[in-house]
């Protein structure tokens, strides 16, 4: 029965210290898309939210383990781009991203012992994308499967159909208050690195009309090129071969915004090291730190 009791209170101990150092938390803000059909930051009519929530783990005090799931949507639309002749496309286009991430955050202070610090934070992502867009009718259509620029078709082998799960870089940084000891709030911008040019349907050049039409239908003409929707619009369907994108550059979303993370459990880890929180001093909000 002792050998219970000590068995417990050393799985209890461990399990307890590692709870100190999580932080759970919620994120929101703005989510934009920079890519083939929209060329600027921060376009109002084209910027859109993105909620999220977040799981830390304190590797040291200064160094967190960060896993985010955020969703939201991005779209983009020649009508806004900066160059006038690739208005005349009149492309446009909308999707939705599911985003995990594991990610490590670095701080430049300690925010056990000073209110704010600055800090930058990079790892890896895997998203979900579908991109679609509307007709002139107003019906939603999604573009893939309609091969817009001939992917997967037998007549252009060199392009294959991209998927609709894709890993990303997220890198980006900030700063964050400690309103508590246990309470923290982030402002912070991050960018995510992408790996195909697809996220908004758009990438090379334009496919022969009428391999498209035979292969998809009308719908996948219609959609490829949209200039003659537009008054006094070029009807004519460009020639194959013609640049419709630019797949040198892949295409970015990018969230701004705040966060919001509450330490599970009080205490803090450190690192082996003597501080306030740990040596029964008074902290920085006036209270004494016990030891655990």
């Amino acid at each position: 029965m002792r050998r219970f009791f000590i068995t417990a209170a050393i799985i209890f101990t461990f399990h307890d210290a590692h709870t100190q150092r999580v932080h759970a938390g919620i994120a929101g803000g703005l989510a934009n898309y920079l890519g083939d059909v929209l060329d600027k930051y921060y376009v109002l009519k084209q910027t859109n939210a993105f909620i999220g929530v977040t799981v830390h783990y304190e590797i040291s005090d200064q160094l967190l383990l960060r896993g985010t799931y955020n969703f939201a949507r991005v779209n983009g639309s020649d009508r806004y781009i900066s160059k006038d002749n690739l208005k005349l496309r009149n492309l446009r286009f909308e999707t939705i991203i599911s985003e995990f991430s594991l990610a490590g955050e670095l701080y430049l202070f300690n925010l056990y012992e000073k209110r704010y610090s600055p800090y930058i934070f990079a790892g890896l992502a895997i998203f979900k994308f579908n991109p679609y867009t509307y007709d002139t009718s107003g019906i939603k259509v999604y573009l893939k499967p309609l091969s817009t620029e001939g992917q997967g078709l037998s007549q252009y082998p060199n392009r294959k159909p991209y998927s609709l799960i894709q890993p990303a870089i997220p890198v980006g940084g900030g700063i964050k208050f400690a309103i508590t000891e246990n309470l923290r709030v982030g402002i912070e911008l991050g960018f995510r690195k992408l790996f195909t040019d697809y996220l908004d349907d758009v990438s090379t050049s334009y496919a022969d009309q009428n391999d498209l039409f035979a292969a998809k239908g009308p719908m996948a003409v219609e959609l490829a090129y949209r200039g003659d929707e537009l008054p006094n619009g070029d009807p004519n369907y460009p020639a194959k071969g013609t640049q419709r994108g630019g797949e040198k550059h892949k295409d970015m979303y990018y969230f701004t915004g705040l966060n919001i993370s509450y330490r599970i459990s009080g205490g803090g880890f450190s690192g082996g090291r003597t501080s306030n929180r740990w040596s029964g001093k008074k902290g920085r909000f006036g209270c004494p730190t016990v030891p655990l």
